[in-house]
Parts: C-alpha cells; sequence; structure tokens
C-alpha cells in the first residue's frame, strides 16, 4: 500500500500557525514572544529541512526501511513472514496503533540520546540555540540529525511493521512536537496524565538547571516516567529558555556547525585519547579537568553545596 506522508500537509498548516501567534503575540501582551532576526533563523533552518529531509527520507525509506523489512520478512509461498516465524503485520487499526507507540518509544530514546551524546547534542542543538520558546522554534531544526535518526527507527520494520506505516507514524509524532511548541496552551488536567503537552515541552527546553535534560517525550509521557526523564512544569519558576553555551549569532551557518567546532577544540585540550574520545561521545559539559561539568555533574554540585549549608 501507498501512503502520503502527512508531513506535506502539514508544512503549509506550520506556516500559518506561526503567522496566527507572530500576530496574536504583536497585537496582544506578548510582543517579546517573537524576535524578528531570530524567528528569521529558524524559518531558514526550517526550508533548509525541508529541502534536505525528503532527499534523506527517501533513502532511509527505499534502502534502509525497505532493506531490512525484506530481510527480516521475507516472502514465504506468497505470504510476508518474519524470521521469527510469525506473519509479518498488516494494515488493520490496531496493527497502526501499535506502530505509533513503537515509534513513539523510538522517538523517547533517539531524543533522549540527542541531549545524552555530545557528537549528536552538537546536531540536536540547534533546535534548543533560541531564547524564545515559539512555533517558530518548532521549524528550527539541524540538519544533520535526519542522517542517523532513521537508525532508531530500523528495528519496527525489522520485526513485521511495513516501511510506509512507519514513514507515516514518523509524521504523524512530528506534526504532534510541533504544536507543543506553544506557551499559549495551559496545563489540560487529566491529559497530563498520559500525553506528553506543552508545559512539559515548556520544561523541556528550558536551561533551568532543574530542568535541563527532561520530557523527552514525543506524544506520550510514559517513557519519561519509567526512565527517570519527567519533570512536571512549576509556574512558581521563571523559565529561562535556550541553551547555556549558545551560538551568539542568527546566521544559520554559525548554527549550525558551532558545537562542532567547540568539540573540535575541546579535542585539542588534551593528548589523551580516550579524553578526545569523550569531548566528542560523552555527555556534554563533560571534561578532562573539571573545567566544565555536566548536567548530572552540576545537579550532584548543588545538592553537596545545599547539604553543606544545612
Amino acid at each position: 500500500m501507498n501512503f502520503t506522508n502527512p508531513l506535506v500537509y502539514g508544512i503549509p498548516c506550520f506556516l500559518g500557525l506561526i503567522l496566527l501567534e507572530l500576530t496574536y503575540s504583536k497585537t496582544h501582551d506578548h510582543k517579546d514572544l517573537y524576535k524578528w532576526k531570530d524567528l528569521g533563523s529558524s524559518l531558514t533552518m526550517g526550508i533548509g529541512s525541508v529541502i534536505l529531509a525528503p532527499l534523506v527520507k527517501t533513502i532511509s525509506a527505499i534502502i534502509i526501511f525497505n532493506y531490512i523489512y525484506e530481510v527480516c520478512n521475507p516472502l514465504i509461498d506468497g505470504v510476508r513472514t518474519n524470521i521469527l516465524g510469525y506473519e509479518s503485520f498488516g494494515y488493520a487499526w490496531y496493527v497502526w496503533i501499535a506502530c505509533q507507540f513503537l515509534d513513539d518509544f523510538s522517538y523517547y530514546w533517539f531524543h533522549r540520546q540527542n541531549h545524552m551524546v555530545r557528537f549528536l547534542w552538537a546536531a540536536h542543538i540547534v533546535h534548543h540555540s533560541s531564547d524564545n520558546f515559539n512555533l517558530g522554534t518548532a521549524v528550527r531544526n539541524g540538519w544533520f540529525t535526519i542522517l542517523y535518526k532513521p537508525f532508531f527507527y530500523m528495528w519496527i520494520p525489522a520485526i513485521g511493521f511495513p516501511p510506509e506505516m512507519v514513514i507515516v507514524c514518523l509524521g504523524i509524532e512530528a506534526l504532534w512536537q510541533f504544536q507543543l511548541h506553544s506557551t499559549y496552551v495551559p496545563k489540560m488536567g487529566i491529559i497530563e496524565k498520559v500525553f506528553n503537552t506543552h508545559t512539559m515541552h515548556q520544561v523541556h527546553h528550558a536551561k533551568n538547571l532543574e530542568y535541563m535534560d527532561k520530557n523527552h517525550g514525543g506524544f506520550l509521557n510514559m517513557f519519561d516516567k519509567i526512565f527517570g526523564t519527567w519533570k512536571e512544569l512549576d509556574e512558581g519558576i521563571d523559565i529561562e529558555y535556550g541553551v547555556t553555551k549558545p551560538p551568539n549569532s542568527y546566521n544559520p551557518l554559525v548554527i549550525l556547525t558551532h558545537e562542532y567546532k567547540d568539540i573540535w577544540s575541546d579535542m585539542k585540550k588534551s593528548p589523551n585519547l580516550y579524553h578526545k574520545f569523550m569531548y566528542a561521545f560523552g555527555p556534554p559539559g563533560w571534561s578532562h579537568d573539571g573545567s566544565t561539568l555536566t548536567i548530572k555533574q552540576m545537579r550532584k554540585e548543588l545538592e553537596t553545596r545545599e547539604t553543606t549549608s544545612s
């Protein structure tokens, strides 16, 4: 069966909703929600993603997902059969729900590793580099994450889900993620028990120490709760958006590459090969001499100071 990626229809909606939020913010008491240069940078990177993504996703769908699917689900007597012995999945409604659930699980780990591995963070930091949180920020996507993202999902076609189903579920996930980038939607009661919501995503984009590296989920917040990365928005805390080491530039090329340059500079600080490896693939903030700290180290240091002072 052939399906259309829902992002084909989503992109015009994205632009319309950005324009609507922009107009509303400028005509009401939130004129600082959008900064023109920042929005220009976000839109430029969003347009670049729109141009690059179809090329890369076509390769991932045709070569990676289809190849894995064909190898792991060969035709046996005219029936797709998984190498584990069961019949590969079709297109029933409950199979779609199962695929979306597995997509969400994969998205959680893909997103979390983008925050845990510095080389991946160098690609993902683009999305966090704005100190504004709005629908314009939602399209501020790095161009390099799409090079490795498919590898987090290829196990889904391997176990028997059709590749085109996985692609559609990825598109649906992206639509949900876009609309989370708004401060105009308050807490939503019982919905917050299950779904990843706007206030939870505000936490994710904050650079407040207590909020950093939290709420990596896509649709659902259950994986954050299971794996210890969930954090509820505390309305008594003033959120600061962005990253602790921003690019300090509106130039899209600087925003896209600044963290890679910082990695290279840090790798030259020590001749030790292990240190070089950790600067590239350890957690962001790791240093061999303690000159910079990871988020876990910063939290531990804060806890130690609080314990000592009390």
